[in-house]
């Protein structure tokens, strides 16, 4: 029965990924510490279910030539250095998985609330990035170094927590790259969150926090389900969709973080 469980677990998640465009860092995640996971193996588990997902909608994106990578350098020099960090850190400060555990909730918490909080004000992010005011403000000028600083925030924050790579990456390249159009936006988002995810994922290993057996489910049930779930999302409300995960995501993450 825990290998059904743990199928229709991957294909709620990658339908609802499908649909809404949310990462399914946010939604794999806690879903697998309810079915009782320890912290530890379901932020391991999830990084390196994310970057196997999410690898073909970078060669789809590259191929229609919607990836800067440019960005996607700029970001991987903070957060890449930083990902490998965080795992020594967790590595040699720390004597076994179960005394970071509370650090690695917390971290899943402040996650999830950020990412409630784009999904919440998305329409605001769109209206600033369609305006492409791209030479006022001090984070616009000095946007190459923000991007930099954002990289390393991501790095330690996805290794953390697992989540943050998709979302809010992609708020941070809105705020911070105006004129740049949504698409290349998207795909430069993604490229960079497979790296991340997939060192963050192997650091993740070295410390003996995947389980294979779990991760070979997940991947069986989200695959196919992730393309029908894209299939159905141009057909249902998005007014509807997003502040019901908003809210979901919040809550969760109020519970993660504070409790």
């Amino acid at each position: 029965m825990d290998i059904l469980a743990y199928i229709l677990a991957g294909a709620g998640v990658g339908l609802a990924v499908g649909i809404t465009g949310v990462g399914g860092g946010s939604l794999m995640t806690p879903l697998l510490l309810l079915f009782g996971f320890p912290p530890h193996i379901a932020i391991g588990t999830d990084l390196m279910y994310a970057s196997l997902t999410k690898a073909s909608g970078v060669a789809m994106h590259h191929r229609r030539g919607n990836i800067e990578w440019r960005l996607v350098l700029l970001l991987a020099a903070g957060s890449i250095p930083a990902a490998g960090a965080t795992v020594l850190i967790l590595f040699f400060y720390f004597p076994d998985s179960s005394s970071y555990g509370h650090i690695l909730t917390s971290s899943l918490g402040v996650m999830l609330l950020l990412t409630a909080t784009v999904l919440m004000f998305k329409k605001q992010l769109l209206k600033f990035h369609q305006r492409g005011d791209g030479d006022t403000g001090i984070l616009l000028r000095h946007s190459a170094l923000v991007t930099w600083v954002m990289g390393l925030f991501l790095g330690t924050f996805v290794t953390l927590s697992s989540v943050g790579a998709g979302a809010f990456g992609t708020a941070v390249l809105m705020v911070l790259y105006p004129a740049l159009i949504s698409v290349r936006i998207v795909g430069t988002d993604l490229a960079h969150a497979v790296p991340l995810t997939l060192v963050a994922g192997l650091g993740h290993l070295f410390l003996g926090n995947v389980d294979f057996y779990l991760l070979g489910c997940l991947l069986t049930g989200s695959l196919p389900a992730i393309y029908v779930g894209t299939r159905l999302g141009a057909r249902l409300p998005e007014k509807l969709l997003h502040p019901i995960l908003a809210s979901t995501l919040f809550a969760l993450g109020l519970k993660y973080a504070f409790f």
